[in-house]
This record gives C-alpha cells, structure tokens and sequence, in this order.
C-alpha cells in the first residue's frame, strides 16, 4: 500500500528553548503539543494517535498520554531510531490514518540533553561492551567517515567547511538559533580539531529542544484554516556493518531516497528545498551524494561556491541554521519536519525563503556514519504543488 497522499501536515511548531533546566522533557513535549496543535486549529480532545520520541520516559507512550490527558487514543508509536525518529514516524502516522487506525495522529519530539550536561554514548546493547573501549565515540566515527571519503574522492576540509557557513548563513535570521554569527571556512578550519579532519565548527550544537507536528487526512484538512502539506513517499532502513563490510562513505539514504522518491513520482530534480541531518557537516555531504542530488564523490563540488544557501542556491538545505547553528537536541528529526513545512506554506523567514517552494524532502540519521544507523527519508509538498 502506498501512503501518497494519504496525509497532510496541518500543525507544526518548535519549541523556541535551547536551554530549559527548568523544565522537565514532559513539560516541553506538551508546549510543543499544545503548540502544533494551535497551528492546526484543532484541540487536544481531537487527538487519537499518538506517535511520540525523545527523553529518558521509559514508557513515553503511556506517561505522554496520561501528562496530556489523552483519553480516547486507538494508535500509540513510540519508534526510537534516534535522530530519524521524526522522519520515519511521518510515514507510520500516514499509514495508521490511512488503513483507519487513528484520525489526528500527534508527532511529538523533546529532550534536554544540554541541561543534563551529557549526552548518553551508548547503552546495555550488542555492540558497545566489544567496540566503547576501543574509542568508538560518536565524533570519532564521523571523523573516520570523514576521513575515508577524503581518501577515497579528494573531498577537502574546505568543502566541508562550506556546509557551517551555509548553516550559519540562515541561522543569521533565526530569532531562536543557538548559534547566530555568520562564519566563513577559514574560521571553520581554524576552529579547534576535535577528531581529525572533523573541527568544531564541523559538529552541531548540542541544545534542549523539542517541536511537534499534527498529520490529518487530506479530507479533514480541507476543513481546517491553515495550509496543509502533502506526504508524498516515505522510507526507512537500516545500515550497519555488515560484519565488518561497511562502505564508510554511503549512508542509509542511498536506499531510503530512491524509494521515498519512486513513491512520490518526482526525481531529486524536482526539488526545491532540503532539509538534511546535520550532525556534522560530513552528514550532509554523504546524504546529498546519495539522495542522488549529484554522483558518489562529487558531494564535495556539488557544496561550492553557496550551492546550500538560500533563498538562489542550487539546493538550498536547512533554512533554519539546522543542527549545526539552530538546535540539536540530541535528535533533530523533527525540526527538519518543521522547516520543510514553513517553506512550503511559504512561511520561512523572508531572507531566506524559497521563491515558489513547491516540494520538500527530509532525511533524518540516527545513531552514527562509522557503524551503524537508520536513515528516513520523506518527501513533502504543498498544497496546491
């Protein structure tokens, strides 16, 4: 079964904190609820499907319901796949409204990791009593991914250093970004090395953070005041190494994009506007080249010369600043959902909005390039495209 058009965003909302020691994860999940379902014009008492990540809730579907007084749910999804959560959960939710299992499915995403003071970097899981002790930090990974496709097709800290400023270049008119300041390369080559050749200004934020998003039936949209956004085709897989057979510079997109772009009908092309995972600026160079927006090995061209920026570049990506300048709340699926929704309701920030953004894709990565992770892919479009 397809889910083309069988969904359309209605609300969204991300929630403006970057900081928040005073707040608890349920308490940001519920302003981000309470938010996106503002935006769509609909009450909380509508809501029956609840898809919900993010936090150290050891039943966040249970405790969720219960803090937002949920009372009729039918459908509950609680997915953990890190950072794509958000992105696979797009998909999920447009097959539980489709198949009839819920009406107004509620996505929501919090956490709070730099209140914590710390990220968790691994659990009570296969791999990491036989690899941690060996190094296998999130940033050393990416660095190793880094490091191979700079082996393997000439990519150059310079091209990297081209995805920040891009970054930086929207963040500059985000109100709520972490991080403000535009950057140029040589200031991202001469930030500090934190695992060679990845420098700090390489690696996203680390923030609080939270947002939400409310999917509905195109039938019930048409009921609603605001600006729907059709969900054309969605997938999800996983990589991981195979036993030690892993391709360091591919990613799961490389099979999550072709099939996301088969059932939408539209080719990479197409699109207008990209809201691509950047954990570190090598996420998105890998995630382009297997999107298919140019060949393996030319992601680092294909960066140049503000190719990223908006409003006139070739592919604008993350128009909010992303995780590299916005926010980066130890998993930033869902503001990647977020954006791609302003944009194609035509409600980004002026500076850097897409003239006639029509269609959207999102990819969100969860878990890390040099071992293992799960890609989701979704393509967007809007209402009247």
């Amino acid at each position: 079964m397809s889910i083309k058009d069988t969904a359309r965003i209605v609300g969204a909302f991300e929630h403006p904190g970057r900081k928040m020691p005073g707040k608890s994860v349920a308490q940001i999940h519920a302003e981000a609820c309470h938010g996106a379902l503002a935006d769509a014009g609909l009450p909380m008492s509508e809501v029956d499907g609840l898809f919900a990540v993010g936090g150290d809730m050891r039943m966040p579907g249970m405790a969720l319901a219960e803090y937002l007084g949920l009372t009729e749910l039918r459908h509950i999804d609680t997915t953990m796949t890190g950072g794509s959560s958000p992105v696979a959960m797009l998909g999920h939710a447009a097959m539980a409204i489709a198949t009839g299992r819920c009406r107004v499915a509620l996505l929501t995403l919090a956490n709070r990791p730099r209140s914590a003071k710390a990220l968790a970097d691994g659990a009570d899981v296969p791999d990491i009593p036989f690899e941690q002790p060996y190094g296998s930090k999130t940033t050393a990974l990416y660095a190793l991914a880094a490091q191979r496709h700079m082996y393997e097709f000439g990519t150059t800290g310079a091209q990297l250093a081209e995805i920040k400023v891009a970054a930086a270049h929207h963040a500059q008119h985000n109100p709520h970004a972490l991080l403000r300041n535009p950057v140029t390369v040589d200031e991202v080559l001469m930030s500090p090395m934190v695992s060679d050749p990845l420098h700090r200004l390489d690696c996203c934020v680390v923030s609080d953070g939270g947002g939400a998003v409310v999917l509905v039936s195109p039938e019930l949209a048409r009921d609603l005041p605001r600006r729907s956004v059709r969900l054309l085709g969605a997938a999800e897989t996983v990589r991981h190494t195979d036993n030690g057979r892993i391709d360091l510079t591919t990613t799961a997109a490389s099979s999550t994009g072709p099939r996301a772009f088969d059932e939408a009908g539209v080719a990479p092309g197409d699109i207008d506007y990209a809201s691509i995972y950047d954990s570190f600026t090598i996420t998105v160079l890998e995630t382009i080249e297997d999107l298919g927006f140019c060949a393996k090995g030319q992601g680092g061209k294909f960066v140049a010369d503000g190719a990223l920026r908006a409003p006139y570049g070739r592919l604008p990506v993350n128009t909010d600043g992303g995780g590299l300048c916005n926010n980066h709340p130890g998993m930033g699926g869902m503001s990647k959902i977020v954006e791609a929704t302003r944009q194609l309701r035509g409600e980004a920030a002026p500076q850097v909005q897409v003239p006639d953004c029509g269609l959207a894709l999102v990819h969100g990565s969860g878990g890390r390039l040099g071992s293992r992770h799960v890609g989701a892919t979704a393509i967007l479009a809007g209402e009247d495209a």
